[in-house]
């Protein structure tokens, strides 16, 4: 049975990229056309828990409907950030690591707001229809769900591919626009209780940036013009604002994030630079991810120790314990430690899935399969990801319920793309099946299946 789950995920894999590499971070690589953009995701619990408690009161504040499905994460060191068609925004990691304080993010966040408040992603998608049919939500349609996000640290995905001028289609604001949503941003921080003073410094420091490196070289200034007159704009509305300091009660949990960001996506080099000389518990962080990174595996689970007896209930300690765990093969102790990691953050869909996995590479006993499942399918309620489908279809597999294992690896490749195999995987589960509740879903995916084909 663990053979055929093997071949059949082979199979998927064979047609949605170059397949599941195990390292630090979980990365799947979709083939795209040799003129598109890549997008690369990351999947982080931590991240995406601070951009939903700045962004969450901006958008409700706006009268503008909020998922946590909405809002992604760019891995890109540009300083960018942009929204797109589904109220769906967009960070880049650049922006996060460039920001000083929470203020200068929120007040990134709030800019993007008022451009969805406005109207402007629809009269700008008006504008040029007749220049570009393909919508970026078409492309959510299948890349969103099949990002691979294995595991919560700062998991990665790449994004199917879309042409760049999708990209721009959506991101060149006209300059009346750009001042709508800076008057926007204003009110709607302000409404929050969220300083507005970081936009101003925000933008201070991007055009000094500017002078240096000059526009075309800051992808931010091709979306998003910075001029002098916006920057008045804000110390003229600014001057007589109280506690222009006032620091944001989410500073210290941004301070994490940055850390955390920064020790990921560069080198052990770099990040002991940055932080090697520094004891706080951000630096501390940021050290633990580095020593992970260079296979230094006792020294990172020690410098998490002395995190944990700092703050025993972070969730997220205990999940990078278990990610060392499971990287090195220790997978009891991994279970314990992502069983500790949900039991702080039970509704987490990454830490759901973190611990799955971490279930199905031990041999698992057939309650600890239907453990997995019951997991697995709890987290497809909130966080539809294409990982979570492929890692259904094993434990299905092992479970030796071919029907729904080869139900699961369809809804797999839907997500990625690969409609032919979708199609030949769902007709082997509707021969295979005989419970009548799955076949409710087999035959809908069926139909969506040859919707998409139809097209």
């Amino acid at each position: 049975m663990v053979e055929k789950t093997y071949k059949r995920i082979k199979t998927i894999l064979s047609f949605g990229g170059r397949g599941l590499i195990g390292s630090i971070l979980l990365l799947t690589a979709f083939s795209v056309p040799s003129n598109a953009q890549e997008i690369r995701l990351i999947s982080d619990e931590e991240t995406e828990q601070l951009l939903t408690a700045i962004t969450k009161p901006l958008f409700k504040a706006a009268g503008i409907s909020y998922s946590n499905n909405h809002i992604f994460i760019v891995e890109d060191s540009s300083l960018n950030a942009f929204v797109a068609d589904g109220n769906n925004l967009f960070v880049h990691t650049g922006t996060i690591m460039s920001a000083d304080s929470v203020n200068e993010l929120a007040g990134v966040i709030a800019h993007e707001t008022g451009h969805i408040q406005g109207g402007h992603i629809l009269r700008q998608k008006l504008k040029n229809q007749s220049l570009q049919e393909v919508t970026l939500a078409s492309v959510l349609l299948a890349g969103t769900a099949a990002a691979l996000s294995g595991r919560g640290d700062a998991a990665m995905a790449v994004m199917l591919g879309t042409q760049s001028s999708v990209l721009t289609h959506y991101t060149r604001y006209r300059t009346e626009e750009e001042r709508s949503a800076d008057e926007a941003a204003m009110t709607l921080l302000q409404k929050t209780g969220q300083s507005p003073y970081g936009m101003l410094t925000f933008m201070k420091r991007i055009e000094k940036q500017n002078s240096l490196s000059g526009v075309e070289e800051i992808p931010y200034f091709r979306t998003h013009p910075i001029t002098r007159e916006r920057i008045s704009f804000f110390e003229e509305n600014l001057k007589n604002t109280k506690d222009k300091d006032k620091e944001s009660p989410l500073q210290k949990d941004f301070e994490m994030v940055k850390a955390k960001l920064f020790a990921y996506l560069n080198n052990p080099d770099q990040t002991f630079r940055k932080y090697g000389n520094n004891t706080s518990l951000p630096a501390k962080y940021a050290q633990a991810i580095a020593y992970f990174k260079q296979l230094k595996f006792n020294k990172a689970q020690q410098a998490l120790d002395e995190m944990i007896k700092e703050q025993p209930q972070n969730p997220y300690f205990h999940e990078l314990k278990g990610q060392i765990f499971l990287e090195t093969g220790n997978i009891k102790e991994a279970k314990i430690q992502y069983e500790k990691a949900l039991s702080l953050m039970p509704n987490s869909a990454l830490l759901q899935i973190s611990l799955a996995q971490a279930i199905l590479e031990d041999a698992p006993s057939s309650q600890e399969i239907q453990k997995a499942i019951n997991l697995i399918n709890k987290s497809l309620l909130s966080r539809p990801m294409g990982f979570s489908w492929l890692l259904l279809a094993r434990a299905y597999g092992l479970q030796g319920n071919e029907a729904a294992a080869n139900y699961a690896s369809a809804e797999y490749s839907l997500r990625t793309g690969s409609l032919k195999a979708a199609k030949e995987q769902v007709k082997t589960a509707k021969e295979l099946n005989n419970n009548p509740n799955l076949a409710l879903k087999i035959d809908d995916l069926a139909n969506r299946i040859d919707a998409l084909i139809d097209e």
